[in-house]
């Protein structure tokens, strides 16, 4: 399996990103579960691609936070000099 692309998280509506970020947690949290029980065999690359895919959905999630807020700024900066 291939490492998920950061076009694909961009393309993805506010709410199908909180989604993904939840989806990818509770995988993440099955994946420690099993190896603490010991379920898990040898499937350590599914960490890193969980890992991964989460960073980057949450790399754009604070990617539009930050947009949002530059133009919260912008249009008080534009009220206040008019």
């Amino acid at each position: 399996m291939a490492l998920s692309k950061i076009k694909e998280a961009r393309s993805l509506s506010d709410e199908e990103l909180l989604n993904a970020i939840a989806e990818t947690k509770r995988e993440l949290f099955q994946l420690r579960f099993q190896k603490a029980t010991r379920q898990l065999d040898k499937q350590n690359h599914q960490f890193k691609h969980a890992r991964h895919r989460l960073s980057q959905l949450m790399t754009v999630q604070r990617e539009r936070q930050l947009a949002d807020l530059e133009e919260k700024a912008g249009a008080t900066t534009e009220s206040v000099s008019v």
